[in-house]
């Protein structure tokens, strides 16, 4: 007959290694599906990732380059076009060679837009192999959106803020003096306009972003509304090269919209 002491220590024993092997089964398949999330990454050293990100790069600059000299040989249409908002004005060329630099600006900006679909994809093509299947699920959505919302700023600012600009420069003078603008001062004011916009118009893409790495939550976002008040005043003041209460103000009431719309995004993704 077995000792209750031998009993004892066999049930304990039996007690313990299905206890152990209970706790080491979550690890396991926590460990599994990490490895599983880097399933398809390949191991890279350093100076394969700088190899990489200087080929990327060099790609980039190729698209924007070719993307520049396609815009400079129908820069003359362009320009047309960006010269709609202000009609009844005179364009004047007040010294030698300043419509052909107005003219490289004008290429390049738009050059650069021309290849961004191109640069985004290089930057996704660097960034993939280093994220979780659940990042890459995330990066296809803030990709497009971003895009989606740059091109909004762009189209915002030439309908709505440029119009809205030169009203009220061409109102305000109108009964004293002759609207002859100089073409490089111009195309400096639209052109910054338009990509300052732009960039504001990104502010959504940046809430969901802080809202998908759990650093800021959508109830904290709206708390500090006052604050984003000032700041779409004080953004509005910065990003506008124009000083007309008008513009400051269209593109503040813009940013308060698309901080919110942020808002409703990260709420959207449970955060």
């Amino acid at each position: 007959m077995t000792a209750p002491s031998e009993l004892e220590a066999s049930t304990a024993e039996i007690t313990s290694t299905t206890g152990a092997d209970d706790v080491a089964a979550p690890t396991a398949a926590a460990v599994d599906a990490t490895a599983d999330d880097y399933a398809e990454d390949v191991e890279m050293s350093l100076f394969d990732h700088l190899d990489e990100l200087r080929m990327r790069i060099f790609y980039a600059l190729i698209a924007v380059g070719v993307g520049i000299i396609g815009c400079f040989t129908q820069v003359k249409p362009l320009v047309r076009i960006l010269q709609q908002p202000a009609q009844g004005v005179k364009f004047l060329q007040l010294a030698p060679g300043e419509f052909f630099f107005v003219s490289l600006k004008v290429a390049g900006y738009s050059g650069l837009v021309v290849a961004s679909p191109f640069i985004l994809y290089q930057i996704i093509a660097f960034v993939t192999p280093g994220l979780t299947r659940k990042e890459k699920r995330l990066l296809g959505p803030i990709v497009l959106g971003s895009g989606v919302l740059f091109f909004a700023g762009l189209a915002f600012a030439y309908t709505a803020l440029i119009p809205a600009a030169l009203n009220f420069f061409i109102s305000y003078g109108e009964e004293v003096v002759e609207q002859s603008w100089s073409i490089e001062r111009y195309f400096e004011l639209i052109l910054l306009l338009m990509f300052s916009t732009g960039v504001a118009f990104q502010i959504p893409i940046v809430q969901s972003l802080l809202g998908f790495l759990g650093i800021v939550s959508s109830q904290q976002m709206l708390a500090g509304w006052r604050y984003v008040l000032v700041g779409a005043a004080v953004a509005g003041a910065i990003l506008t090269p124009s000083t007309d209460p008008l513009t400051q103000s269209l593109l503040a009431g813009a940013v308060v919209g698309l901080y919110f719309g942020g808002i409703g995004i990260v709420k959207l993704l449970g955060k």
